[in-house]
């Protein structure tokens, strides 16, 4: 079970406070607006359930989940699989199939990682911070371009010590509540619509996370979304990076 620290952590790394500009990707989601196909509370709804059903749960929860496995047995005293974590980090990046969406998990994992570093450097000095270095982190740094998103959250959620389930919970909330934003202002939606979405998708979240716990290698086939991404590189007027 996650410690109540760890617990805090985790609420950490989903808050859209945190400093890796989350807030300015719609991942796709503008595109959709764009033409039509999202328009209101309920297409917003079913856009954003399918993405993370189809998507989260088969694509960046099974890739955060290995990679919780991996930081967790070298937080454990057992080397860190490194084959692992650059095949993984290898697999994100091959499997972005527009511009935007390479950028932003390339730009985030090195949001993220600067947050790590300075996690570090700020631990060094305080007597109630956690002292133990992130064993991951020697590594992270080498992955090139850059590491990717869902391999250094995995990374740092085992670091603070979360349990892989509740880590993958975290993951998907914090993605949930980045995108009700999102559908919020470009649909545009009220908040009292972007409150009844973010239920609608963490009721959805458990069942997304178990099949993401039961895949035994991520998977990513969302033509759809790939078309809106590519489409959103072009679009004339838009808000978000991607």
């Amino acid at each position: 079970m996650t410690s109540p620290s760890a617990l805090l952590h985790l609420l950490w790394l989903a808050s859209p406070a945190l400093p890796v500009g989350a807030f300015s990707y719609s991942e796709g989601l503008e595109a959709a607006v764009d033409e039509g196909t999202v328009h209101d509370e309920a297409s917003a709804r079913e856009w954003l359930v399918n993405q993370l059903t189809l998507v989260m749960a088969r694509s960046e929860l099974p890739v955060v989940a290995a990679a919780h496995t991996a930081a967790h047995a070298a937080a454990s005293s057992t080397p860190v699989d490194e084959a692992r974590l650059r095949a993984l980090n290898d697999w994100v990046r091959q499997t972005r199939e527009a511009a935007e969406p390479l950028l932003q998990t390339q730009q985030m994992g090195r949001s993220l990682l600067a947050w790590i570093e300075t996690l570090q450097a700020d631990a060094a000095g305080a007597t109630d911070a956690p002292g133990t270095p992130c064993p991951t982190l020697p590594l992270l740094r080498t992955l090139q371009p850059a590491p990717t998103w869902p391999v250094v959250l995995g990374c740092v959620a085992a670091w603070r010590g979360a349990a892989l389930e509740e880590s993958l919970h975290a993951a998907a909330f914090g993605w949930a509540e980045n995108m009700m934003q999102g559908a919020v202002r470009s649909v545009p939606l009220g908040q009292s619509a972007g409150q009844r979405l973010l239920a609608r998708l963490v009721a959805a979240i458990p069942g997304a996370v178990a099949e993401a716990l039961a895949m035994p290698e991520p998977m990513a086939f969302a033509p759809r979304l790939a078309i809106a991404c590519a489409r959103h590189e072009a679009q004339y007027s838009r808000l978000f990076r991607s």
